[in-house]
């Protein structure tokens, strides 16, 4: 049975943790908002047809069953001559930018090359965040966690702007080639600090169990941590799913709606990142979490009332939009800190990545029923609906994290 992470040895100063945290981060998150959020409008501009730049939605399948290969990154090490987790984090990256590079000399319109490729930037992508977040997981403290944290949310929110809104920009001076060129030259530069990462002193696999998804479900808290992680943001993914759908039809021009989920979304994440760090030292990790939670509610209340013409106006449903970003940014560092806290010694980037990947079914399937309740039954009942799937969800969220040990030290 594992025990809860405590007593590693700290190899680096926390100012360069943190610049560690924020590099390999973001080396994850260009190539990942590159492919998701940047690559289907540059795909339909080189001629794609939109049938073939929906099969793209396929490429977060490895993203949820990346679960599935975690226990192998936390027991064994790809290049063991460059550490443990750094001998995954280097190869997988250098392997991305060469696949974000080899995209530039395939036509935009041939489909099946690029998902090919997409699809092997994917996996190796996921393999580094099982990684990533074993390092971290180990590496952060009760004290360095909320920073450490908002770090990590902070420079996602910064791979939208580099790997989505700057190849957007870039591709309508420079052109395909170029910019996906340069996109993989700057998902390289993070790599600059892997010379600071500090291993743990102690092999994970030295003692305890031997890392598994079966050690997971071991724990005596197993089905509570993972019960809370089903239902925290549960709701989320209804909103989501039909938000960008919702202001078209109220009336929020395209470029405005671009402008709220790009670089104006970033932005927020980045303050809502900053924000959490500081609301979990003030106010602790567990008031934080249903702090959040119940502001989110008011959040989804407000897109009800909205859409059934009760608080009505197009502003109210901008203003809905932005705090939800806003507010999403600081329960990721929330949720990062309670996972990462309750993350085992000997299996860190288990735990965490199954958590997380169970948090993010959940969210993916609220978001593929959107459009279908929408649909039937409106915007308003499914605003309304996700209002009270909201707030049932923070009451089991209360109840289970009451349950849980204190993250620790």
């Amino acid at each position: 049975m594992t025990a809860p992470l405590s007593g590693v040895a700290r190899v680096a100063p926390e100012g360069r943790l943190y610049a560690v945290l924020g590099g390999l981060y973001l080396a994850q998150g260009v190539p990942t908002y590159l492919l998701l959020v940047a690559l289907p409008p540059l795909m339909r501009e080189g001629g794609a047809s939109r049938t073939a730049i929906g099969l793209f939605s396929l490429l977060m399948i490895p993203l949820i069953l990346k679960f599935a290969w975690a226990p192998l990154v936390d027991r064994f090490s790809l290049v063991a001559s460059l550490g443990h987790r750094r001998g995954w984090i280097v190869p997988t990256q250098v392997l991305v930018s060469t696949g974000i590079a080899a995209m530039a000399f395939v036509s935009p319109s041939d489909v099946g090359a690029i998902f090919a490729i997409a699809t092997a930037i994917t996996l190796l992508s996921s393999t580094q965040d099982i990684a990533t977040d074993g390092y971290a997981a180990r590496m952060l403290t009760a004290r360095t966690r909320p920073v450490g944290n908002a770090i990590q949310a902070g420079a996602v929110a910064l791979g939208v702007i580099l790997g989505g809104t700057l190849a957007l920009i870039l591709f309508g001076y420079l052109g395909w080639r170029v910019t996906l060129l340069t996109v993989a030259v700057l998902s390289l530069l993070p790599l600059l600090v892997t010379p600071w990462m500090g291993e743990e002193e102690t092999d994970p696999n030295s003692a305890g169990t031997r890392p598994s998804l079966l050690a997971f479900f071991q724990r005596p808290d197993a089905w509570v941590l993972l019960g809370f992680a089903l239902t925290y943001r549960a709701s989320e993914g209804l909103v989501r799913g039909m938000e960008g759908a919702y202001l078209l039809d109220a009336g929020l021009p395209v470029a405005w709606i671009g402008t709220l989920s790009g670089a104006a979304a970033a932005t927020s994440g980045l303050l809502g990142a900053l924000a959490a760090a500081l609301a979990i030292r003030r106010l602790g990790l567990t008031a934080t979490l249903i702090g959040l939670g119940a502001l989110r509610t008011l959040c989804f209340l407000a897109f009800s009332l909205n859409a059934f013409a009760l608080w009505p106006g197009v502003e109210v449903a901008m203003a809905a939009s932005a705090f939800q970003t806003f507010l999403r940014y600081m329960e990721l560092v929330a949720l990062y800190s309670l996972f990462m806290g309750l993350a085992s010694r000997d299996q860190p980037g288990t735990d965490f990545t199954l958590l997380t990947c169970a948090e993010l079914v959940v969210y993916m399937a609220g978001s593929s029923l959107a459009g279908f309740v929408a649909d039937l039954f409106g915007y308003a009942n499914l605003f309304a609906t996700a209002t009270i799937l909201s707030g049932l969800g923070i009451a089991v969220a209360w109840m289970l994290l009451a349950r849980l040990p204190r993250p620790s030290v």
